[in-house]
């Protein structure tokens, strides 16, 4: 199985994300509680390594489920976690960005993982207005401290541009995660920059499949025709790209589905020729 080493972990390339655990929006208890159980148990029985969850994904409903069904958690689990939102009270998307905000919002992730430290938590960085903007060295700079600390071993950073993850990388970040899939390439700058430094570029949205305005890898007709000459899905296409296009890629694609998580795990034995890629790296 193809490895990469995250925060001095070594996990294997395929992981898992828990954002579609929780119910409709991200917002409010799974639809089927058990099932939900279920999934992450199996995870584990795949081989998988690496988990992404966040507080605000709920909130609290993932890593309450990861606990769960996971804790006590194997020495080789890698959970990471992510701060930098708050859920409204209609689930709206808030900023959470000020560095006492992401203390607290990591000590929060720790109380509801049950663990005294994670390997990582990712500074998702979100659109603000002028008069709450926070410096992006100032969140850095709390994100550090939590190093220092010993509640981290690490951080990385999500949802930024080329420039923000080199300011990051530079203290100390080590990966990135942003939007990234076959169809939509915008970050491609971002993902040479992490292969250049040697740190994980882990892409959200890898199949494009999370929300409405996004293109779906697995609708087009190209990536269709090519699951079916080989007998693999058009999600599998998908994230075999993925894989392919760097050797510091990580993906966490997610699923409520024990059957979609199964089908997503089994990209990593998919090999595509040069001549997929060449086909595949044409499309946008």
């Amino acid at each position: 199985m193809s490895t990469f080493t995250l925060a001095g972990h070594r996990v294997g390339r395929v992981g898992y994300g828990a954002m579609q655990l929780p119910g409709p929006g991200v917002f409010g208890p799974p639809r089927d509680h058990d099932e939900a159980v279920r999934v992450l148990r199996r995870v584990v029985e795949l081989g998988i390594d690496h988990i992404d969850t966040s507080q605000f994904y709920g909130p609290n409903v993932s890593n309450e489920l990861i606990k769960e069904a996971l804790h006590p958690y194997a020495d080789d689990l890698v959970i990471v976690s992510k701060v930098g939102a708050v859920r409204g009270p209609s689930g709206e998307w808030l900023p959470a960005q000020r560095p006492d905000q992401l203390v607290a919002a990591v000590r929060e992730n720790l109380v509801t993982l049950d663990v005294e430290r994670l390997p990582v938590v990712n500074l998702r960085v979100m659109p603000v207005d002028e008069e709450n903007a926070c410096p992006l060295e100032e969140q850095l700079g709390a994100m550090q401290g939590l190093v220092e600390a010993g509640e981290l071993e690490a951080f990385g950073v999500s949802n930024v541009s080329t420039e923000q993850a080199r300011v990051a990388l530079d203290a100390g970040a080590v990966c990135v995660q942003n939007a990234y899939n076959l169809l939509m390439r915008d970050d491609d700058a971002t993902l040479e920059l992490c292969r250049e430094r040697g740190v994980a570029y882990v892409p959200f949205f890898p199949l494009g499949s999370a929300f409405e305005h996004l293109p779906k890898v697995g609708d087009d007709r190209a990536v269709q025709r090519m699951a079916a000459e080989r007998g693999v899905t058009p999600a599998q296409v998908g994230l075999a790209w993925l894989l392919a296009r760097a050797e510091n890629v990580l993906l966490i694609p997610g699923t409520s589905s024990i059957a979609h998580l199964e089908e997503n795990t089994a990209a990593r034995d998919v090999t595509l020729s040069d001549d997929d890629l060449m086909t595949l790296n044409a499309l946008r």
